[in-house]
């Protein structure tokens, strides 16, 4: 089964991204579900999805609150659509809108199809993260497992790193007299 690799960036800062693997037959609704998952929204209010454009323009509205297609519907439903079958083109575009009260706003490209799915892989599927995702309510903190996370990653609590700091430039004594020594050296055959 193909797999369709999408980019959803965050409208307000394009340094913060999913990367997000579907496969072929899943719904605009297993999408939505695996983005609020991904910037770890709450999942408690409606969304829609937008077909769109090179210029990011708004077009066919699919959203979470519409359960049937209808015809002459004002959108169609997210339950029922497959994601693959909106894809014309080879970078598709879609926008994203969580909470229309709030109205977060995300950029959804595709970036790849894969004509594999990986062995023991649950879709969808976040495939990379960048970037802090945007705090729902509020201000966001860095929680205790991030901070632990950031620590392991670049090792700053190794007693090693501790030890190489610190001792450069202490021991004032031997680095006093060494440098007198030299003075005295170079300066009295000239």
């Amino acid at each position: 089964m193909a797999i369709l690799r999408f980019r959803v960036y965050w409208e307000d800062d394009d340094q913060t991204y999913r990367d997000i693997e579907l496969q072929t037959g899943q719904t605009f609704l297993d999408f939505h579900q695996c983005i609020v998952k991904a910037f770890e929204f709450d999942g408690k209010h409606a969304a829609s999805f937008y077909e769109s454009n090179e210029k990011w323009d708004y077009g066919r509205r699919f959203s979470s609150e519409v359960t049937v297609n209808k015809k002459d519907a004002p959108a169609l439903s997210m339950v029922k659509t497959p994601v693959s079958a909106l894809i014309t083109i080879p970078n598709q575009k879609f926008i994203y809108v969580y909470d229309p009260a709030k109205k977060w706003t995300f950029l959804v490209e595709l970036i790849g199809i894969s004509k594999d799915e990986t062995f023991r892989r649950v879709y969808p599927f976040v495939l990379r993260k960048e970037g802090l995702a945007p705090a729902q309510y509020g201000i966001k903190g860095v929680s205790a497992d991030k901070i632990m996370e950031i620590e392991e990653k670049y090792d700053l609590g190794s007693e090693e790193m501790a030890e190489g700091f610190g001792s450069e430039g202490e021991g004032g004594s031997e680095s006093e007299s060494e440098s007198e020594s030299y003075a005295d050296d170079s300066g009295s055959d000239y």
